[in-house]
């Protein structure tokens, strides 16, 4: 099951990045545990809402006291990686840091998880998704000319330059612990992953392909040819025909083949007249017809669809993209594997459901389990 079958993780209980990522590793197979706070904030949702916490097990533990800090030690002697998203020098206050940890397991890979680093001015300051992504340059780069700039959903610092790329830090420092049998800290940070993810438009700005005022460029919206466009039902689809036969495409299901005005495709001065037209076809037909003129076709098309829409979306479908898991559709593992297969084993638990099944799975005996419980350390 996985391709990450037979690594223990365990996960330090944090927001955003942190569950992401120990979902990922455990649709890929890792056997991840999750530690919570005892008597932490419950969490928004009942768990079976609770998408990121899904395929592992929660267990609540007191790190205030010592004897929650020796279980929690006594998991991570155990385990092949470890997840944490607090601020610099929180887990070296609880005992817990990377040199403590690395001196009782050295194989150990410790993966941090911060918006800003663990080192730098800004270090030590609170900060979430839309922060870091504007210091990365990137939040000023989306939005319409002259309107401001519009937050991406929290996809690129939280999801993408944080839980995808810790996880992706901890396969790659798992690779590299067989090899040379030693452990290592990971540092990830949201701005780092914010500003790698802006690199193809760095190298297009220095060589003078990109322009700061947003909205006015090849990827951005700026382009006639790659934006959204409303329908005449009030819907959108989107057209991306970068390349100049997707173009020709496009101009010939949009009748605009044979117009002069739409020679010469990177003609940069006609690109807001060629909009303006484009948009007033594209308000000639529904959505509908829309996809049945050029859904499938290389123009490069879809239809913008909403979230329930895309559960049922016959390709979705066909592809089994989104899952039922504990009654509610998600998106399911990814990517695929043609040999160890992801899947997901259960929805998420309510925190610290598992505390006593878990800890007993990772070792513990019954009386070290019931002098936790005495101590209030679980």
């Amino acid at each position: 099951m996985g391709p990450l079958k037979g690594f223990k993780i365990v996960e330090v209980g944090g927001i955003g990045p942190v569950p992401f990522c120990g979902q990922i590793l455990s649709d890929m197979g890792a056997e991840v545990i999750r530690i919570e706070r005892v008597g932490g904030p419950p969490r928004l949702m009942p768990p079976q809402y609770d998408v990121w916490h899904r395929g592992r097990p929660s267990i609540a533990i007191d790190l205030s006291k010592p004897e929650g800090v020796a279980a929690a030690l006594k998991l991570f002697d155990q385990a092949d990686g470890l997840v944490e998203g607090y601020r610099p020098g929180v887990m070296e206050k609880m005992g817990l840091g990377p040199d403590e940890c690395l001196k009782r397991n050295p194989r150990l890979v410790y993966a941090r998880m911060t918006g800003w680093g663990q080192d730098g001015p800004l270090a030590q300051a609170a900060g979430h998704d839309i922060n870091y992504i504007a210091l990365a340059g990137c939040l000023h780069s989306i939005g319409r000319p002259g309107q401001p700039p519009v937050p991406p959903l929290n996809i690129i610092g939280d999801l993408g330059g944080g839980g995808l790329l810790l996880a992706f830090g901890m396969v790659c420092g798992l690779l590299e612990t067989q090899k040379s049998g030693q452990g290592q800290v990971v540092d990830t940070a949201m701005v780092d992953g914010a500003a790698n993810f802006m690199g193809i438009f760095y190298g297009l700005r220095a060589g003078g392909l990109w322009s700061d005022q947003k909205g006015t460029n090849l990827l951005d919206g700026g382009a006639p040819f790659y934006d959204a466009y409303e329908t005449v039902d009030g819907r959108w689809v989107c057209v991306g025909s970068i390349e100049p036969q997707f173009y020709a495409l496009l101009l010939k299901h949009t009748g605009l083949d044979d117009d002069p005005d739409f020679k010469n495709q990177l003609d940069f001065s006609k690109w807001p007249a060629r909009k303006k037209k484009m948009a007033e076809i594209f308000k000639t037909k529904t959505r509908d017809e829309w996809c049945l003129i050029m859904e499938g076709s290389d123009v490069c098309f879809a239809p913008v669809l909403t979230m329930e829409e895309a559960m049922n979306h016959p390709h979705n479908v066909a592809r089994e993209t989104f899952v039922e898991v504990g009654g509610i559709k998600q998106p399911g593992p990814a990517p695929r594997f043609s040999r160890t297969k992801p899947e997901v084993r259960k929805m998420a638990s309510k925190p610290g459901a598992d505390t006593e099944t878990a800890l007993a799975e990772w070792g513990f005996s019954q009386a070290e389990i019931e002098g936790l419980k005495k101590s209030g350390a679980i």
